[in-house]
């Protein structure tokens, strides 16, 4: 297995975001205007890494967050198990104090090593992790060794915990924004280092409403 470079991404801001509702993998939102910014700014930034190969999910805000890369003719792939977690009944519905309450609950049942719970119609992490492991599998058995992957916010948590060997239980260590990077470098025993944590550098000059 030859050693990577990941550039790993959230996806920019929707109005669900905006709104503070919940997407999940069965909303295909697309980014507003102040994602398509954040977008903007994040090529800008970074434009010059000599990325080999961009990746996103099946769902259309990750793709648009990376659409300026896939402009410069970086080939490029979708992986639909990257998506994000599934979050049930509760996609799409504006968070209520009783909503929250819900949410809150089950964050510490999972802080708490229930793992195999999941939010009614919903994902658990462990289901979450099995699929995850499957694309990102695939994406590391290719050969290119400095890539983009842009994917979702809590699907990120556990895909970091799975490549830095930390218990799901600790997921909510990795704090996320829209379009926030992490660079994580790979040993060649294939063991991932943080370079960049939620990092939002390129960010701090754009004024969104």
């Amino acid at each position: 297995m030859l050693s990577k470079k990941i550039y790993l991404v959230r996806h920019g801001q929707t109005d669900y975001n905006l709104k503070g509702v919940v997407q999940g993998s069965g909303i295909d939102a697309p980014l507003n205007w102040n994602g398509h910014k954040q977008a903007r700014a994040f090529f800008e930034a970074y434009k010059n890494v000599p990325f080999e190969k961009v990746f996103y999910t099946g769902l259309q805000r990750t793709k648009q967050s990376v659409q300026g890369f896939l402009d410069l003719g970086i080939p490029h792939e979708a992986v639909p198990e990257l998506n994000e977690i599934s979050w049930g009944r509760y996609e799409g519905v504006p968070m209520t104090p009783e909503e929250n309450n819900y949410y809150t609950d089950m964050l510490e049942r999972w802080a708490s090593g229930d793992l195999d719970y999941a939010i009614e119609g919903g994902e658990s992490p462990v289901l979450v992790a099995k699929r995850l492991r499957k694309g990102i599998d695939h994406i590391l058995r290719q050969p290119e060794r400095t890539i983009l992957i842009c994917m979702h916010g809590r699907a990120m948590r556990v895909l970091l915990s799975l490549l830095l060997g930390y218990d799901l239980r600790h997921m909510d260590t990795f704090l996320h924004r829209n379009l926030g990077l992490y660079v994580l470098n790979q040993s060649e025993l294939g063991f991932f280092r943080i370079e960049k944590y939620n990092c939002g550098e390129h960010l701090k000059d754009l004024d969104l409403p």
